[in-house]
């Protein structure tokens, strides 16, 4: 069976991966915009709609497979990835997509995720950040911020919460990105860019939920502090922001500092050059870890990415050498052979 996904070319529109559906999300949700981005970027790759799978765990994002026009697998909580890579090792030819949440993949699915990323499994995991358990009704979820007041934590959330970006670079996903769920055109070129990605693709959605959390990300994305509070990473370009790129993003060591550009002092040529193929990890998590720091902003985009060789790949290639030098097995042999036993 090859292990190449076929990309012939095939005229597909977002009507063709829409599965029909009724699509159950409250009203204004962020969940929508994630839908529609996905079915506008999927025609697009080229990729049959037949060799795609979305695998999902539980919660609000885990309906995602059911408006898909794809294959699908509505699994258990925590299990998504754990899933996703028994599809990708034992059908390496399929695109194999996982839809989570920050309750589903940050909590029960934690270790999954980890171990997910550390082999390389070549699967795009959309993360859906809500900062909330949306579908059990309103507790707080490992992404949550310290004090938040929530059905479970009535008086604030005295945790620390997890940083995604952070937890993915340090678990080794080769590709590591954010979007968020009110900039659809920025969230198309992500996706995409996961989608071309070879290894465990990682992109976190900052989403609003609109019951339990709304405005969750208003201090980030909301119109009026959008423009000082969005960094947009661009390949070998210096990192600037604010109204007209007026402010950048130094260096001092390791610690990032905002620099005015109209200053008379500091220019574009002072600013942090992001590269997403540095292979100096420091500055990616400093980059995970500017969310930390409310006078910085928080940046979008690839913070990093890298190629090596994928554990799905590694297990075909694995399999073939040894085909190849022992031929092919007989379970039927291997069954009735050997030892055997009788249980009185």
């Amino acid at each position: 069976m090859s292990n190449t996904i076929d990309t012939t070319q095939v005229k597909l529109t977002p009507k063709d991966f829409a599965s029909g559906q009724d699509v159950r999300w409250c009203p204004g949700c962020g969940d929508y915009s994630i839908l529609a981005q996905v079915q506008r970027v999927l025609p697009e790759l080229g990729i049959p709609k037949e060799q795609i799978i979305w695998i999902s765990g539980i919660g609000c994002s885990s309906r995602f497979p059911y408006y898909m026009g794809t294959y699908g697998f509505h699994t258990i909580h925590g299990r998504a990835a754990a899933i996703a890579t028994g599809v990708k090792v034992s059908r390496p030819e399929l695109s194999v997509w996982v839809a989570t949440g920050d309750g589903d993949m940050m909590s029960i699915g934690g270790n999954h995720f980890i171990h997910t990323c550390r082999k390389n499994v070549d699967l795009k995991i959309l993360l859906f950040n809500n900062r909330i358990y949306g579908l059990t009704k309103g507790q707080y979820s490992p992404t949550s911020e310290v004090g938040l007041i929530s059905k479970s934590t009535p008086y604030g959330s005295v945790d620390y919460p997890f940083n995604p970006l952070s937890l993915a670079l340090g678990s080794g996903a080769t590709f590591v990105a954010r979007a968020a769920d009110n900039d659809p055109k920025h969230m198309q070129e992500m996706i995409k860019r996961a989608a071309e990605h070879k290894g465990t693709a990682f992109l976190e959605i900052l989403q609003n939920c609109v019951i339990f959390n709304d405005g969750a990300y208003d201090a980030i994305t909301g119109k009026e502090n959008r423009t000082d509070k969005m960094l947009y990473l661009k390949h070998n370009q210096p990192m600037t922001f604010g109204k007209d790129n007026s402010k950048g993003i130094k260096l001092d060591g390791f610690k990032p500092v905002v620099i005015d550009l109209n200053d008379g002092v500091h220019s574009a040529n002072d600013c942090w050059i992001h590269d997403e193929t540095d292979h100096d990890a420091a500055r990616s998590f400093i980059l995970a870890h500017m969310t930390d720091h409310p006078e910085l902003p928080v940046p979008f985009g690839v913070v990093r990415q890298e190629y090596k060789t994928t554990y799905d790949q590694a297990v075909s290639n694995q399999i073939a050498a040894v085909t190849e030098k022992r031929g092919k097995g007989d379970l039927q042999k291997i069954l009735r052979g050997g030892n055997t036993w009788e249980i009185a």
